[in-house]
């Protein structure tokens, strides 16, 4: 299995893939581009290459890595879908119990459907709410903060607009605190515009509240670019929380 280029983490793993668009950061989604590339191959329909699917043939591949390893799971879709079946996520979570050697964080924008069935011991699993603006910030980080569970974090890519986060929720109930944030901009074709003091912003935010920032890419003269070298000085933030 290839290491990823997505730069907080080093593999990625599909055992599901496929989404349906639920708010504007789903516009330009790469996975369902990546997906009609895909399709009628490695397992994607040729009919209908993003529809939420089962691949249990991919559901061993962190239990042949023995070298601990940093997964996204579901970098494909979201393993909170309303079409993924229990059983599914049952199997998923199997591995994940059996692989400790490894970290899985599983991003959703569906944090309300987040079920873990029982497996909410497991503490190489985190669970994070992707968000884009200030009304989805407020909807999912509140969700995200009823699941109670070893570690949280959000994604905020893309960043679409000026978001306060508001991390007062977070402090009020104890074991939901939010441990890493991820933001950049938009990349890929028909990119929206973000302002790099939207970012700073961020940055300043997960500083006063002492959570661990990652910038993953940047806006500058009208490209995207993954070189910290290349930004203002107070966007080049790469912390992680392990």
């Amino acid at each position: 299995m290839p290491r990823t280029k997505i730069e907080w983490t080093e593999h990625s793993w599909n055992p599901i893939t496929g989404c349906t668009p639920v708010s504007p950061g789903c516009d330009n989604c790469y996975a369902k581009r990546m997906a009609q590339r895909l399709r009628g191959r490695c397992g994607y329909s040729q009919a209908d290459p993003f529809r939420v699917t089962f691949h249990p043939e991919r559901l061993e591949e962190p239990l042949r890595r023995k070298k601990p390893t940093t997964y996204f799971v579901c970098s494909m879709g979201d393993l909170f879908h309303r079409d993924v079946k229990q059983l599914w996520l049952n199997e998923v979570f199997e591995v994940i119990s059996a692989c400790l050697q490894h970290r899985f964080l599983a991003l959703t924008k569906r944090p309300s459907h987040i079920r873990l069935s029982g497996n909410n011991s497991l503490p190489n699993l985190w669970l994070g709410a992707s968000v884009e603006n200030q009304t989805q910030a407020d909807i999912r980080v509140a969700d995200l903060s009823n699941v109670n569970h070893w570690h949280h974090f959000l994604s905020i890519e893309p960043l679409l607009g000026y978001i306060n986060l508001r991390f007062k929720p977070w402090d009020q109930q104890p074991g939901c605190a939010v441990d890493w944030i991820i933001v950049g901009c938009e990349s890929g074709p028909k990119r929206r515009k973000c302002k790099p003091e939207w970012i700073a912003d961020i940055v300043e935010q997960c500083g006063r509240a002492n959570i661990p920032c990652f910038v993953k890419q940047v806006s500058i003269n009208g490209r995207v670019s993954h070189d910290p070298a290349e930004w203002p000085a107070e966007l080049r933030v790469r912390q992680t929380p392990w």
